[in-house]
């Protein structure tokens, strides 16, 4: 049965009523008679709750689990309103002010959908978004410390040394294939294992670095995001792990008690077990 052509409307106006809920919510856990720990936040220390929910949130897509996405959306939204609610505390900016900030800057990155603008490709909207994104920040007051790739600093550490890369690669200052990358990571891994001979802590870090850093960009010249690569590295390492124990367990035998090389044995044996696994 077709929908009512008032129905839209009918939902705007629910999911404006409960925006405002929200955020009458969020107003009271901040106020005089509110939760101790909203009361005491700031925008410094929700940084880090910030990133969790991120991650939280990805993690909730990669499982294509409709009730957990819908469920991290919402903390990641708590985030946002949470922050709004601390800004207009001060007088600085309100949710409503986000919101239009937010629609002004899509209707101005978006010229192709709301404007004149004619592009072909997925690469030309690109385009158009960089030249875009130049111009806004070169009207932008200039920090005291000038980002000068702008790439955020807030990103996961590997995601950024991505970033960086790609940024790198548009001004032509990069390599021109993945055979020549991994050439670099071989020297760093060189210089790395120079500074483990050398035990100088500081050098071991630096070089460290290095080596994390030219592995980020063998995996952009291999049309890799680096981040992805690792989560499903760390699923794998878990999934084996618990693979490992529930053979040990099954045996009647004591993890905590078991030689390294009966445990070398067990995790062998695991990455067999886990070997086809398509999601592994």
């Amino acid at each position: 049965m077709p929908k009512d052509p008032a129905e839209p409307c009918k939902t705007q106006s629910d999911a404006s009523l409960k925006v405002q809920n929200l955020l009458d919510i969020v107003a009271t856990l901040r106020g005089p008679n509110g939760c101790p720990w909203d009361k005491e936040q700031t925008h410094l220390s929700l940084t880090q709750y910030a990133i969790e929910e991120t991650f939280e949130m990805v993690e909730a897509i990669e499982s294509q689990n409709d009730a957990k996405i819908k469920d991290e959306l919402g903390d990641v939204l708590f985030q946002v309103v949470l922050h709004a609610q601390l800004a207009s505390e001060r007088n600085a900016f309100s949710f409503a002010d986000i919101i239009e900030n937010l629609s002004e800057k899509m209707l101005r990155r978006h010229p192709h959908v709301f404007a004149d603008k004619k592009v072909q490709t997925t690469e030309d909207v690109k385009t158009n978004w960089e030249e875009i994104k130049r111009a806004e920040k070169a009207l932008e007051a200039k920090p005291a410390f000038e980002n000068i790739l702008n790439v955020p600093e807030g990103l996961p550490a590997l995601q950024r040394a991505y970033k960086i890369g790609k940024r790198t690669e548009k001004l032509q200052f990069d390599w021109d294939n993945a055979e020549q990358v991994w050439e670099k990571v071989e020297e760093e891994h060189q210089e790395l294992r120079e500074a483990l001979d050398e035990k100088s802590i500081i050098e071991i870090e630096h070089e460290l670095g290095d080596v994390l850093f030219s592995v980020a960009q063998l995996a952009r010249h291999l049309d890799l995001e680096p981040e992805q690569v690792l989560r499903k590295a760390n699923r794998r390492f878990e999934a084996r792990f618990a693979k490992m124990k529930e053979f040990i367990f099954a045996d009647g035998k004591n993890f905590e008690i078991l030689e390294l090389s009966e445990k070398e044995t067990y995790w062998q044996k695991a990455k067999r077990a886990l070997k086809n696994k398509s999601s592994i």
